[in-house]
């Protein structure tokens, strides 16, 4: 099997207690705006691209919220999906990936967490916690 890293972005509107989800062509679902990692990038500027591509959003990121793995039979993947915290730095919601993204739209923590059942505390119990994200560099 193929390894292949997948980051998220939880954008949280704290105020409206709302989450910023992408509408997915390809599997007709919901879910928080992110994608596979490109060689030579690291999670914390795929989750940025991938937020911008999906969001038209610029955002900043924060801690790790989750690490899950899958066995993608389908497609030959062995998938390590990384949650990070984020929050909107600028821009406004604009899809640019067009391709792959039929719709961005706040949803309620509720409704969010109905598209998220891998997550098995829900969203709430993913915002308490978190782990820090540090890129070492470029050993040599």
């Amino acid at each position: 099997m193929e390894r292949v890293n997948v980051v998220y972005a939880l954008i949280l509107d704290e105020t409206e207690e709302k989450i910023l989800m992408v509408q997915n062509i390809k599997h007709d679902n919901w879910s928080m705006p992110g994608g596979a990692v490109e060689a030579g990038e690291t999670l914390q500027e795929a989750v940025i691209r991938e937020a911008k591509e999906e969001t038209g959003l610029t955002i900043e990121v924060e801690d790790i919220l989750a690490v899950n793995e899958a066995f993608v039979e389908k497609f030959g993947h062995h998938t390590i999906f990384f949650t990070f915290k984020a929050k909107v730095a600028g821009g406004e919601v604009s899809i640019q990936d067009t391709e792959t993204i039929a719709d961005a739209a706040w949803l309620s923590m509720e409704e969010a967490e109905k598209w998220l059942p891998y997550h098995k505390k829900g969203v709430r119990g993913l915002l308490g916690k978190g782990a820090f994200y540090v890129f070492q560099g470029v050993e040599k």
